[in-house]
């Protein structure tokens, strides 16, 4: 069905309700108003029907709208989508469902709010939109309004703390049942949404739609300092945190030590409470990060997708490490130390020289308090300083 057939649909959907409302009001029969309904989607069947006979088209797209090619609509199955917005990266199984979401990005917005001067392509999304100005669905707590009743009722629960939908396997508690749905597959492992390319799968549709921009090397958002791009706003804001700032508001209430994100305090408290939330659901293996377990289950049970360097083949767990690894090939050193002309590859590479320009040492024994510049240097000298104080058993 093209999107000529979808409007009539809608038009024709339209009519319906209107021929029910009318006849109603005028109080005629029941049994009229339902021979009008089926007459009226009868002559609506032979228009479509019609109309795919005449265009060539297979009468089976009758029934699907364009959106339903999506790969975000069917996510369990494994049809090739070989047909991609150039806009917003939806795949779609046919042309004329590509042909026909396009129409979302080139059709004129036809019909427009008299309030707020916001447009809208159907009447239908126009009368929605309308109920926030009518205040039809108002909260009474915050008077904030909104479209529909259903989403009313999931804004009220931010006011109450209601949390209907609760996991079975950890009772943790949700106010929407989508997120349920989206936090089970933690537990169950499914991931459902495939990318056509490399075969690898996802728990999420937008992490799959994030996932293709590597393949199509699209990566949009900038970094206004370093000019250095990346595929989501996200990566952006961590580089930014991690490579162009020196603020640490994160402290660890163990050992008071500071932190750029939140993230890596989480992580670190693990150190100290000894958690590993991260387990493998092929066999009893628990890990404090997840970067441990996905190289786990690389390494253990063959799931997931190695990155390959092109040039030596080596692999690697993670796509940064593989691109780390390629600049060295390159002979591509971005990193350069204030105190000498020395170049790095990475940023841990610098990290770990600049210590040899400083006298602050970071790391001590445990024993004897003596202090050190590089982590490696402690198990060394632990051991020893064990041995000379006569304690054994450590």
């Amino acid at each position: 069905m093209n999107c000529k057939h979808i409007l009539v649909v809608l038009f024709c959907i339209d009519d319906i309700l209107l021929l029910i409302t009318c006849c109603s009001l005028i109080r005629l029969p029941v049994s009229y108003v339902l021979t009008s309904c089926v007459l009226h989607i009868c002559l609506l069947h032979i228009y479509v029907s019609c109309c795919t006979y005449y265009t060539g088209e297979s009468s089976v797209e009758v029934e699907t709208e364009a959106d339903s090619n999506d790969i975000t609509e069917h996510p369990h199955d494994d049809k090739t989508r070989p047909y991609q917005c150039t806009v917003c990266d939806k795949r779609f199984t046919t042309a004329s469902g590509l042909s026909c979401h396009k129409q979302i990005h080139t059709t004129g917005k036809l019909y427009s709010c008299s309030q707020c001067e916001k447009c809208f392509q159907t009447l239908r999304y126009l009368k929605q939109h309308m109920n926030v100005h009518s205040s039809k669905y108002k909260c009474t707590e915050c008077g904030k309004c909104f479209q529909s009743s259903s989403q009313l009722t999931e804004h009220k629960r931010s006011h109450s703390g209601e949390k209907p939908f609760e996991c079975t396997v950890c009772s943790k508690q949700f106010t929407q049942a989508a997120n349920l749905v989206r936090h089970s597959r933690i537990h169950s492992g499914v991931k459902p949404f495939k990318c056509h390319q490399c075969n690898k799968t996802f728990s999420q549709s937008g992490n799959l739609n994030t996932h293709m921009r590597v393949h199509m090397g699209v990566k949009p958002h900038k970094c206004s300092l370093c000019n250095k791009s990346f595929t989501t706003s996200g990566s952006l804001q961590t580089h930014k945190r991690h490579v162009h700032s020196n603020r640490r508001p994160y402290d660890c209430r163990y050992c008071g030590k500071l932190f750029k994100s939140s993230r890596d305090l989480k992580l670190h408290v693990y150190t100290h409470t000894g958690a590993k939330p991260y387990s493998c659901r092929h066999c009893s293996e628990c890990f404090t990060r997840p970067d441990q377990l996905k190289t786990h289950l690389l390494k253990s049970h063959n799931e997931g997708t190695w990155f390959t360097c092109h040039i030596c083949q080596k692999k690697f767990t993670q796509s940064g490490h593989l691109e780390v690894h390629i600049l060295c090939h390159d002979g591509v050193k971005p990193y350069v130390c204030l105190e000498c002309p020395k170049c790095f590859c990475t940023a841990g590479d610098l990290k770990r020289h600049a210590l040899k320009h400083s006298n602050v040492k970071l790391f001590c024994c445990g024993l004897c308090a003596k202090d050190f510049k590089h982590k490696y240097s402690v198990p060394k000298h632990f051991k020893r300083c064990s041995i000379k104080l006569g304690f054994t058993d450590v």
